[in-house]
């Protein structure tokens, strides 16, 4: 099997190093060829990694988890692959699908809904627009060809966010409420950096490296006294509808100008459980 998913990252002009570990293992068992490493709690790590030669896709999954790439698409750069495994204990049965490929100047995984049924590359690419975006797409007439292009009428793309534009948003110029070189970002993921940004709505929280998804003010408060002290902490609005204009830069993409005020949305793979297996954040 580990053959077969290298012949198809191949394909697509990638590397990848599949580790298969027992269902059970010690960290540093030894199986008589090599030492396993540990293995994290989950059955399933799929991460971007880099060595000497450059970037890779590093899998590594437990012995009753089977892997399978089931489209390539080498022209596109970008593969579908799936993960399924029985329910075993208190695990569930597993069924995941991850969409691996090249992105501007990197490699990325992104892990699918599990309600989608993307049963190829394009599948993947179309369960991945969240419905503001097909709404845009149908509003602007795009054509059905043109839907996985960076930039259409409907919207703009950069990595996992999508950039829709909103003309009609009225937003006083010079107005306090507009921030300057705001960072938006998934998780602990490297931040994109925004011109000029608006909020609206969403919830308080305070962020730090440890807590990057944000805790609201008591949980921030119920932290110990040295921790809520420290420094590094940022105030966000979580789950805020935003809007942006100006540049949107990123080390990993092209820079983007965006003409008037554009709304904020972010791609469907935090919808997946299988985010949870997915160790690479952009």
């Amino acid at each position: 099997m580990g053959n077969a998913i290298e012949t198809k990252f191949e394909k697509m002009g990638a590397r990848v190093k599949v580790t298969r570990v027992p269902v059970n293992p010690r960290p540093g068992s030894w199986n008589g060829l090599r030492r396993f490493p540990p293995m994290p709690p989950q059955r399933l790590r799929v991460d971007i990694a880099r060595d000497g030669k450059g970037e890779y896709f590093d899998v590594q999954h437990r012995a009753d988890v089977t892997l399978v790439a089931v489209d390539v698409r080498p022209a596109d750069r970008h593969l579908l692959l799936m993960a399924r495994a029985e329910s075993r204990g208190d695990e569930p049965s597993l069924h995941s699908k991850f969409l691996c490929g090249h992105d501007e100047r990197a490699w990325f995984v992104a892990a699918i809904p599990e309600s989608a049924p993307a049963k190829d590359v394009q599948g993947a690419k179309d369960a991945l627009k969240p419905a503001e975006v097909w709404q845009s797409i149908r509003e602007h007439g795009v054509r059905p060809q043109d839907r996985d292009r960076r930039r259409t009428a409907a919207f703009v793309r950069q990595g996992e966010w999508f950039f829709i534009p909103r003309p009609d948003l009225q937003v006083l110029p010079g107005s306090a409420v507009v921030l300057k070189n705001e960072p938006i970002r998934r998780g602990a993921g490297k931040p994109h950096l925004c011109q000029f940004l608006y909020r609206t709505g969403g919830q308080v929280v305070y962020v730090n490296s440890r807590y990057p998804n944000g805790l609201t003010f008591k949980q921030w408060q119920a932290l110990p006294e040295d921790e809520w002290k420290a420094r590094g902490w940022r105030r966000m609005q979580r789950d805020a509808r935003v809007y942006v204009h100006g540049s949107v830069r990123h080390p990993d993409h092209e820079t983007i100008r965006l003409d008037g005020w554009h709304q904020v949305v972010m791609n469907t793979e935090t919808k997946a459980i299988a985010m949870r297996q997915v160790a690479f954040l952009d």
